[in-house]
């Protein structure tokens, strides 16, 4: 089982330069799409673009999947595993969905980006090879006091609209959650083997089979036809769902996911700022507080996570 474990560090390379400048770019996308939804809401609902959005990603993803010879799809082999990704990928967007209907895009933003936390914290207790550092502890710590710190202090909001924002705060931290938990079920199945569009293909369809009858219940199926609804499906649907989801899958696939979760403290960034830039999202002292102390435990789970990866295929 140790020498499996070790194994499997090094088949994923270090990041290099085309690695980080690629998710420096992802960043940038990934800050500004919770913005977009959150833009064009009044026309039509997160969750119906979020459903939408997967439909036609997956449309896009579909003719690019590379079965190998012998493989189904739909078979029995990726049944479990594909339904798993699905249903955690469908919830994920269900939560971002129903958080930006509460609170606004930049605490959404934040809030999400806390999965790298919560990734550790499977590894942790699934592979060996993944055992978390005191100094990852003492991260992880740092970032759920950020998390602590972000939901006090605002005062300064009517009753109603801060029971709301917090509503929508924890509906995001949710989200995290799975995320997070959609990165271990591809990690630790048999898709850590699949092709990638095969894998984004799963869920993609999850998302939009689940996500489309829920806006239908809920009574936000209703869509305005204007040029911000479509833009934000075109940008969700291509640059998103499809290409930047690729993208990072391809990057999972090769490179270390603790190294690449380093990048993952700019998109929470990119997020507040377009957030103030394009929806004037206003910026309590503790959510600023609390973000820095989110980022700031990321970065030390991370970056300590390199270190011990490092130390042990020196050791080995």
């Amino acid at each position: 089982m140790k020498n499996c474990s070790v194994n499997q560090v090094q088949t994923r390379q270090a990041l290099d330069a085309k690695a980080s400048s690629i998710m420096f770019f992802l960043c940038i996308l990934w800050g500004l799409q919770q913005v977009v939804i959150k833009l064009a809401a009044a026309d039509i609902a997160p969750i119906m673009q979020l459903a939408l959005r997967s439909g036609l990603s997956a449309l896009l993803v579909f003719p690019l999947i590379k079965l190998a010879q012998g493989q189904s799809l739909w078979g029995r082999q990726y049944r479990f595993s594909g339904g798993l990704v699905a249903v955690l990928f469908a919830l994920e967007f269900y939560l971002i969905g129903e958080a930006l209907r509460f609170t606004s895009a930049s605490h959404t933003v934040v809030l999400l980006y806390t999965a790298p936390i919560f990734v550790a914290l499977g590894l942790h207790w699934k592979l060996p090879a993944e055992r978390l550092t005191l100094m990852q502890w003492s991260g992880i710590f740092l970032a759920f006091l950020g998390i602590v710190v972000t939901f006090a202090g605002r005062g300064s909001h009517a009753a109603q609209d801060l029971n709301s924002m917090l509503l929508g705060d924890m509906l995001a931290l949710g989200a995290g959650v799975f995320w997070a938990a959609t990165t271990l079920a591809v990690r630790m199945t048999n898709l850590s083997e699949a092709p990638a569009t095969q894998t984004l293909f799963y869920q993609l369809m999850g998302g939009f089979i689940f996500l489309l009858p829920m806006a239908f219940l809920m009574g936000q199926s209703e869509i305005h036809w204007t040029a911000v609804t479509i833009a934000s499906l075109v940008f969700h649907a291509v640059l998103i769902s499809f290409a930047s989801y690729l993208i990072w899958f391809w990057l999972l696939k090769r490179y270390l996911a603790s190294r690449l979760g380093v990048f993952s403290f700019l998109t929470p960034l990119f997020g507040i700022a377009f957030g103030v830039l394009i929806l004037n999202d206003p910026i309590e002292r503790n959510f600023m507080i609390g973000t820095i102390m989110v980022m700031a435990g990321v970065l030390v789970v991370s970056l300590s996570g390199r270190k011990s990866k490092k130390a042990l295929i020196q050791k080995a």
